[in-house]
């Protein structure tokens, strides 16, 4: 079947593997190495024919990753922890760099290969870190916002390692080239910042007015590829576009539903990459070296895990922090794996260095949920044996909302009540038109642009620091889709949502909504209370007369309450 065969047997190895790691409380990505491994032609059984359609698929991977990379760069959240992000992530990069590039040159590496090495090991895993934080309830926390800092920096690292390593190996046109390539970064970076940002934020709002999900997924996807293919035939990196393509579209009211739109497609390529990479492990090369992974291996995780815990207590940060931030942060990440790729296509590296790396950095991934594990008892011993005193450490500064109001959908029901509440209320607004959108921004909201039915954008929106979401669009699909996925979010989140009829409202009930109102009912209340009061019915009847009313329409809401008379109106009560 051709590559056909070959992604089925992919996707299928890749599950069972992922599968299994998950049971064992490792990352799914060692799962697809291990799946890569077997499926490779290296071992027997069912194997890929096709291994360079597979890396060629690979490397959109690659572009995909960054790319995403690019979406999520939030400058504006780096302010809290600024100083250990901008001056801490060089300052252990160049540390790691030093203790790879050491260790390389121990055991006999050229000084370009063991520059090579130390870059490699120098970057930690975003995937693995972000997810750990997130399964143990820790994102948010100032830890969470710290890790996060350094891995963004480090990811931005990796662009100008991709460019600058591969001419290490040309020594005699190498400034040449590396001026070339860091002329052409600029130039590339300075034109699509000051002219492309408009241009693409306008082009990609125009898109999202039309509705269409599909068109603007492709849309999305060919802004990222194009100008990746852009930068790769003006002489620069394939990756280092679509990077650069997600940085403009990471200020779009739009960035969190592109966001939310690509990463499907981003973890089906990563999954490729992922087993790409298990495909080149040889059984024969761990085997004979299997001593020297595994002392390399303990080398690293030492070393960085001493450096990224000096770092964060040089930056003021005390208690556990330097601890948790040396045992989350001490693998050889995803990363490695793009540098390594890219180090045996220019011919920088040798193939047992490849390996090597590769082998290390996936032992180094594999155990990191166990080491993380350690960080709180580890801790608590330190403070027993030693008498110590928690301390205070640096207050973080929230940039972002809480205790606010979410209203999604900025039609008329959702403007008359951001207009009507007193000014200075905490508001956001999530909204799919554009012109809808601009409005709202215009008016002074906080704005998220895209489809609210995306989990990405529903969290993004801080649904754990909200006080109440409002839900005025009229789609009961979507509006039961959106409660669904707020209870799974925070259960606890009171919800008040606009329903079409009974049975929507039954619906959005059901997935714990907290109130539902359906616009037409209350119409038909309102002008009921002004004809019973023409018709000279006192107030106190009038009143009476609409909760009944009202509660025989909304009955599903107080279900079990024993206190509702749904009965007939007595006489006394309909001629008080």
């Amino acid at each position: 079947m051709g590559i056909t065969g070959d992604i089925a047997l992919i996707v299928v190895a890749a599950l069972l593997c992922g599968l299994v790691a998950r049971q064992f409380k490792a990352p799914a990505l060692l799962g697809y190495i291990v799946a890569g491994f077997l499926v490779s032609p290296h071992t027997e059984g069912p194997h890929v024919v096709n291994v360079e359609q597979v890396e060629f698929l690979a490397d959109i991977g690659v572009a995909l990753l960054l790319f995403c990379a690019g979406l999520e760069f939030p400058v504006e959240k780096l302010a809290p922890v600024k100083k250990i992000a901008l001056l801490g992530t060089p300052l252990q990069i160049i540390s790691c760099i030093l203790l790879g590039w050491g260790l390389a040159w121990s055991w006999g590496e050229s000084w370009s290969q063991a520059l090579w090495f130390g870059c490699m090991i120098s970057v930690s895993s975003t995937m693995v870190v972000l997810k750990i934080l997130s399964d143990r309830g820790l994102t948010g926390t100032l830890s969470s916002q710290v890790m996060t800092a350094i891995l963004i920096m480090q990811d931005l690292a990796v662009i100008p390692m991709l460019i600058l390593l591969p001419v290490l190996n040309n020594l005699d046109q190498g400034l040449a080239t590396l001026l070339g390539a860091l002329g052409k970064s600029i130039l590339l970076m300075a034109a699509a910042l000051l002219v492309g940002v408009k241009a693409v934020h306008g082009f990609v709002a125009k898109i999202a007015s039309w509705g269409s999900r599909e068109l603007f997924m492709v849309t999305i996807l060919a802004l990222g590829m194009g100008l990746g293919l852009l930068t790769y035939h003006i002489g620069l990196s394939f990756a280092f576009g679509s990077f650069l393509a997600g940085m403009l579209l990471s200020r779009s009211e739009f960035s969190h539903q592109a966001l939310s739109d690509i990463v499907p497609l981003r973890d089906l390529f990563t999954l490729i990459f992922f087993v790409s990479v298990g495909m080149l492990i040889q059984p024969q090369f761990v085997v004979a070296n299997w001593h020297k992974i595994l002392g390399v291996m303990a080398a690293i995780c030492i070393g960085k895990s001493l450096i990224f815990a000096l770092i964060a207590r040089l930056f003021g940060y005390v208690n556990i922090m330097p601890l948790a931030v040396g045992l989350y942060m001490f693998q050889v990440g995803e990363f490695a794996f793009v540098l390594a790729r890219t180090g045996m296509a220019t011919k920088s590296i040798s193939h047992d260095l490849y390996l090597l790396i590769i082998s290390v950095a996936a032992l180094s991934i594999a155990i990191t949920p166990f080491l993380a594990n350690w960080a709180d008892p580890i801790y608590q011993w330190w403070r027993k044996r030693t008498g110590t005193k928690a301390s205070h450490t640096i207050p973080l500064v929230s940039t972002g909302l809480e205790n606010h109001l979410v209203v999604i959908g900025y039609g008329h029901i959702g403007r008359f009540i951001c207009k009507v509440l007193p000014p200075g209320t905490p508001i956001l607004v999530i909204e799919s038109q554009p012109q809808r959108l601009a409005q709202a921004k215009a008016e002074g909201y906080e704005v998220i642009g895209g489809d609210a039915t995306s989990p990405d954008l529903l969290k993004a929106a801080g649904l754990p620091k909200t006080a109440l979401l409002v839900m005025t669009i009229p789609n009961p699909l979507d509006s039961a889709t959106i409660q669904e996925t707020i209870h799974f979010i925070n259960p606890h989140l009171r919800v008040m949502a606009r329903a079409s009829n009974l049975k929507h409202m039954r619906e959005l009930i059901k997935y714990g909504c907290s109130e539902a109102v359906v616009p037409e009912y209350e119409a038909a209340l309102a002008m009921l209370r002004d004809i019973v009061q023409v018709m000279d019915i006192s107030n106190f009847a009038v009143d009476q007369l609409v909760n009944k009313v009202r509660a025989q329409q909304y009955s599903p809401l107080w279900v079990g309450n024993s206190n509702l008379n749904l009965g007939a109106p007595t006489k006394s009560s309909a001629t008080t």
